[in-house]
């Protein structure tokens, strides 16, 4: 069984940093893409930034140049580094991974982590 378990999430005000993690646990045989995506009241869920197993990144346009994705792959983890945090941030961040257990992956979410950005 796969999981992936995020962290980090919590109150900031405007302006300030937060650092998401997310672990994938399990009998993993290869990870490719991880991402993060966000759910805010009353939106849909939208793509905020991925990283492949290589390292190639991709942003939506509203966080580009205030977040930051990376991995260890080692860890089997990502991580997103959120700076000038701005209240529309406000959301519940999701991690996102295709994982192999055995070929082909497929996609696994986790649970959730609470952003709140305050004035």
């Amino acid at each position: 069984q796969v999981q992936l378990v995020e962290s980090g999430g919590g109150l900031v005000q405007a302006g300030g940093s937060l650092r998401l993690s997310c672990a994938a646990s399990g009998s993993i045989f290869s990870i490719n893409t991880m991402a993060w995506y966000r759910q805010a009241p009353g939106k849909q869920r939208e793509f905020v930034a991925s990283i492949t197993s290589g390292g190639s990144t991709n942003y939506a346009d509203s966080v580009k140049d205030r977040f930051t994705i990376s991995r260890e792959n080692a860890k089997n983890t990502v991580y997103l580094q959120m700076n000038s945090l701005k209240l529309e941030d406000t959301a519940v961040y999701y991690c996102y991974a295709r994982i192999a257990v055995v070929p082909p992956p497929r996609a696994y979410w986790g649970q959730g982590t609470q952003v709140n950005v305050s004035s």
